[in-house]
């Protein structure tokens, strides 16, 4: 036993060594506690098990923390057919302790079987169900549901107990009774049970003693044949009947008889085909409760699959992002290694150009966009010249729409150079593109200002906007 406020080892004396606290009244609850659960373990062992429920219940009120009794509590309800109840005990139990504890084996022994997990929510949805039938006065569909759940768990004493009270509400006193031994063999001293077998065993034992008694007005005799008692008065001589009376009582007879088939018999006929009726129709239910549970798994099925596309689709995605990044470096590595190789600037140029220059800018890595840049710079005065001297060409033989994308690429590797941009403004005049044309002797007068190509350019403007 440990001290309650600094956990060291107590001592035979009233307080704490370690700490000096008054411990004699915690000794005493500590030792109530231990009392109440050696009375349920002896109840246990005895299957008086509703006894060792109230002692385990007493002991966990003194000690809540008392691990062995929480544990045997649970397999008390485990054995009296409770598996829920008992799970909640184990599960108390594993988190007061969660290291070196039993609870833990007897948890997985139960969650690591789904069909008895499954098995163990059926019977209590149909315990429930056949509660409800009770109360609806529906005694029939709630007998078909108890002997389902008993079906699948014979420990239920409850279900035991309901189905014993509705035989004896039906008067079936021997098989209230085979129910109710049934309860006893599980829980022996259950006090519900006792009191049900009393009644059932008043009722199954009237008194048959055979004794002859005497009436107040004339003697008679008692006497037991096979199983019934037959009361004759004392001196009784059956009279002589003739043939018409006989043939008289077995007309009557039969008319008793018909009367009785059609009251007695009929009713019951009904009765039993309203039963199957019921009982069907409660199996229909049953198996639509189950497709809509297997349906509602199958959607939850459903999202998860569809969650699991998107984030392989995001994926993919990305390696497709990966995949095209992979590319461009492999083509500016190509690139670099012509440069450097035969210093071709034209096919270095064309390696460029198959770069998307966007991506090359944004997402690209540094060193990605400084090898680019370099190698843009170092090819970009001959490419440039190149391109002048072809568009420069085209333009003297007045092949201006072909001396255009020339003039384009040179300023797209010169920004600065002035008479491509000049050039190129003649180009969309000459070629009747007066839109571009002003546009380009507008970057004329900004880049070369004060020269004579800016004035000309300023009266091409002038011609053109009055045009």
């Amino acid at each position: 036993m440990f001290c309650y406020q600094c956990g060291c080892r107590l001592s035979e004396h009233d307080f704490c060594t370690a700490c000096g606290a008054d411990v004699s009244q915690y000794k005493k609850i500590m030792y109530a506690a231990n009392r109440c659960y050696n009375d349920g373990l002896e109840k246990a062992g005895v299957r008086d098990l509703s006894g060792a429920v109230v002692s385990l219940r007493q002991c966990l009120k003194f000690n809540k923390n008392h691990i062995e009794a929480r544990n045997l509590l649970g397999l008390v309800y485990f054995e009296l057919g409770e598996v829920v109840a008992a799970l909640c005990e184990w599960v108390i139990s594993k988190n007061t302790r969660p290291e070196k504890n039993i609870a833990d084996d007897y948890i997985n022994m139960v969650q690591s079987n789904a069909s008895r997990l499954d098995s163990i929510n059926q019977t209590i949805k149909k315990y429930n169900q056949a509660l409800a039938y009770c109360r609806q006065d529906s005694k029939d569909l709630a007998v078909i549901q108890l002997r389902k759940v008993l079906s699948m768990n014979s420990k239920f004493v409850k279900a035991h107990q309901l189905l014993a009270l509705l035989y004896i509400d039906g008067e079936q006193w021997e098989k209230a009774g085979r129910e109710l031994s049934k309860c006893m063999e599980i829980d022996r001293n259950n006090t519900l049970t006792l009191r049900y077998m009393q009644e059932v065993d008043r009722m199954l034992a009237p008194d048959e003693s055979g004794r002859a008694v005497r009436k107040k007005t004339e003697e008679a005799v008692r006497y037991q044949s096979d199983n019934e008692i037959i009361i004759q008065p004392a001196g009784f001589k059956e009279p002589k009947r003739s043939g018409a009376g006989t043939l008289l009582n077995i007309g009557i007879g039969l008319v008793i008889g018909a009367a009785a088939m059609y009251f007695l018999v009929v009713p019951g006929v009904r009765t039993n085909v309203n039963n199957e009726a019921q009982a069907k129709i409660a199996d229909i239910a049953n198996q639509i409760d189950a497709k809509n549970s297997t349906i509602t798994e199958l959607e939850s099925s459903l999202q998860d699959l569809q969650a699991k596309s998107d984030a392989l689709e995001k994926e993919v995605s990305a390696y497709e992002g990966t995949d095209s990044t992979l590319a461009n470096m492999e083509l500016l590595i190509q690139a670099a290694e012509v440069y450097l190789s035969s210093q071709d600037a034209a096919q270095t140029a064309d390696l460029l150009e198959k770069l998307e220059e966007a991506e090359v800018r944004e997402e690209s890595a540094e060193s990605f966009r400084g090898l680019y840049d370099a190698l843009r710079a170092a090819v970009a005065p001959q490419v440039a010249a190149e391109s002048y001297n072809q568009a420069y060409q085209a333009y003297r033989d007045e092949n201006y729409h072909e001396a255009i994308p020339g003039f384009l690429k040179t300023l797209d590797y010169q920004e600065d150079n002035g008479d491509a941009l000049y050039y190129l403004a003649q180009s969309y005049r000459l070629s009747g593109n007066a839109q571009e044309a002003i546009a380009r002797y507008q970057q004329v007068i900004e880049l070369l200002p004060g020269t004579d190509r800016a004035s000309r350019a300023q009266k091409y403007i002038k011609d053109l906007s009055e045009e």
